[in-house]
């Protein structure tokens, strides 16, 4: 009986596009406040089978983990400031937001042309 992530290795032509979905995955995995989901279930089926697409899939998902954490603090920020955070907070997430889609833009075609990246101001929790 073979377990999650174990098996023959990816042919290099599945790689680049597992790999790719694990960044770019989580514009959908997003819309459900769960944009961490994509690359850790990508990382726990094919964590075995190949390196490139494993390296991928944890530095997306240390990202995303990063994300929810800030995303986190600015809310106690907001509700420990009575409100008054917000002239500072929003401006700031919006900010955060489009470099966050800028950065997973520029993940996914690093992994398309199969090279690694690296997230900027992320905390790698999973290794």
């Amino acid at each position: 009986m073979s377990t999650p992530g174990s098996g023959s290795a990816l042919p290099a032509s599945e790689e680049r596009t597992w790999a790719m979905l694990a960044h770019v995955g989580v514009f959908i995995a997003a819309w459900f406040a769960m944009g961490f989901l994509c690359p850790l279930i990508i990382w726990l089926l094919f964590r075995g089978r190949s390196e490139f697409v494993r390296k991928n899939a944890v530095e997306s998902l240390n990202f995303q983990i990063s994300l929810l954490i800030y995303t986190a603090i600015a809310v106690v920020l907001v509700l420990i400031t009575f409100g008054l955070g917000v002239l500072i907070i929003v401006p700031l997430i919006v900010i955060g937001a489009v470099a966050a889609v800028v950065v997973i833009v520029l993940a996914t075609i690093a992994a398309s042309s199969g090279q690694d990246y690296r997230y900027p101001l992320t905390i790698r929790f999973v290794r």
